[in-house]
């Protein structure tokens, strides 16, 4: 940024940081949701789970949560893909690398392109699903089986 004071420019990356995390991370719960909704899977958006009071609320992660609902009759790669969909979202800024320069003389686009990229990456727990995805439909179909009433006629 010429022209500009090196503290501005500071500041200014730091907000475009920031922000770009922010949208990063809706954007990271939409993509679960899009390809859970695409598949007729149902779930749950839980925003804030578990937080008291706007402190707890910003400080505190996870932000927003997206739960799968199966009924054990779907296969576990919609599951498993589900899961890593955001993985999709480096792929804008894989294309703006190649064709915009990211690099220290740009550095609020550096920073947005970090930020999206940090929320990009699949967290702990969607690499969990990702890999027992199939034991999670193996308990969805044993509470579905549980619930189905047994006969005392004998």
């Amino acid at each position: 940024m010429i022209g500009m004071d090196p503290a501005l420019t500071v500041v200014v990356a730091g907000c475009a940081l920031a922000l770009s995390a922010a949208v990063g991370l809706v954007a990271h719960e939409s993509a679960h949701a899009l390809v859970l909704r695409l598949a007729r899977v149902e779930y749950t958006v839980s925003y804030f789970p578990g937080r008291d009071g706007v402190l707890g609320r910003v400080a505190s992660c996870p932000w927003a949560v997206v739960e799968p609902t199966p009924t054990g009759r779907e296969p576990a790669w919609i599951l498993r893909f589900a899961a890593l969909a955001p993985a999709l979202l480096a792929l804008p800024v894989l294309a703006a690398g190649l064709t915009v320069d990211l690099t220290a003389e740009t550095p609020v686009l550096s920073a947005v392109a970090i930020g999206w990229l940090a929320c990009s990456i699949p967290s702990p727990q969607d690499f969990s699903v990702a890999f027992y995805a199939h034991r999670l439909l193996a308990d969805a179909r044993g509470a579905t089986n549980a619930a189905t009433p047994f006969s005392r006629a004998d």
